[in-house]
């Protein structure tokens, strides 16, 4: 009979736990590629609402205060940060999947913003933020006379 090793025990994964992590990778959580080292990435919807840009970002378990937001010429750079847990040590742990540690994001907006008109608000583990287009941006109609 076959001998259970402990998961954190084998040299190898087996082609299932492989396949996993591939899915897992590159759909669930596609994100995490975009990240620095030590970082991780975090998801995000950006569009266009007329005269304002809208990003929202997945930023779960992250306080207001801990979510830093900066714009610089037409980068966006999103960086949160959730601290790992105080009650529990590493080695009573069974599972460890929710992320603890740095994520950011930098993404190029389709145009220049008003940061400081910008409104940020975080509920229920998404960041939204409407970010007023600059005023060169906006689209402006001329009103044509006749003669």
């Amino acid at each position: 009979m076959a001998e259970l090793v402990p998961r954190e025990n084998r040299e190898v994964m087996t082609l299932r736990e492989a396949i996993d992590r591939l899915f897992e990778e590159s759909f669930v959580r596609p994100w995490t590629h975009f990240a620095r080292a030590g970082e991780r990435g975090m998801a995000l919807d950006v569009y266009d609402e007329g005269d304002h840009v809208v990003v929202e970002a997945v930023v779960p378990g992250v306080k207001s205060e801990d979510v830093d937001v900066r714009v610089e010429g037409n980068v966006l750079t999103i960086r949160a940060e959730t601290s790992k847990s105080k009650d529990v040590s590493d080695e009573k742990y069974f599972y460890r999947e929710r992320y603890r540690g740095v994520m950011q994001r930098s993404v190029t907006l389709p145009s220049e913003v008003n940061a400081d008109k910008a409104d940020a608000r975080l509920e229920n583990g998404i960041l939204r933020l409407a970010l007023p287009k600059a005023e060169k941006e906006r689209t402006r109609r001329i009103q044509v006379k006749g003669a």
